[in-house]
């Protein structure tokens, strides 16, 4: 397929951004804990409680049913991603269409990402409260790619509500809808 002289003049890297852009991606925040960073937690965490991490990805998927595996892409400028290495648990929030504030915020840099955010720890990774998508993984390895590196996760637990997922297009959160004659 020949390019015009306008598309040529665009630097690659901003038509993949565009194209990227147009792909409707589920949003989810990936989860750890430090546990050498137990320690001043805001609020009523027990004393010893493990220090959370977290950040927000749009690059989650399924890999394979037998055994059960999914992939998440980390930046690899991220903190959660130091604490990750084979055997290590880590868990996946997948977000509903009503809390895109979850996605901004855990989307940030900083160490208050959890600071009035409602949690507990369950297959001892943090667990978003609310999250109609819940998974806890333990890595099976860490590929990587680019400037990310992708975590394959062995699914040690799933969790499921039926609420409408939070998704991510054209640069904006929204949500799936389901079209006429969209069988299965």
């Amino acid at each position: 397929m020949d390019t015009t002289m306008a598309e040529r003049q665009v630097p690659l890297g901003e038509r993949f951004r565009d194209v990227m852009a147009g792909v409707c991606t589920p949003v989810s925040v990936v989860t750890a804990v430090d546990p050498a960073a137990a320690a001043s937690l805001p609020g009523d965490s027990p004393a010893g409680t493990p220090r959370p991490h977290g950040t927000t990805v749009s690059a989650f998927a399924s890999l394979s049913m037998e055994p059960p595996m999914v992939l998440a892409a980390l930046d690899l400028r991220s903190d959660l991603l130091a604490l990750l290495e084979p055997g290590t648990p880590f868990g996946v929030n997948v977000l509903g269409s009503d809390q895109s504030e979850l996605a901004v915020r855990f989307a940030g840099k900083g160490r208050d990402k959890f600071d009035g955010v409602t949690w507990n720890l369950s297959g001892g990774v943090p667990r978003l409260e609310g999250v109609p998508g819940w998974l806890a993984c333990r890595v099976d390895r860490l590929v990587e790619g680019g400037d990310h590196v992708i975590a394959l996760g062995l699914v040690t637990a799933a969790e499921r509500t039926d609420t409408p997922p939070l998704t991510y297009h054209a640069r904006e959160f929204g949500t799936h809808t389901t079209t006429e004659g969209g069988g299965r």
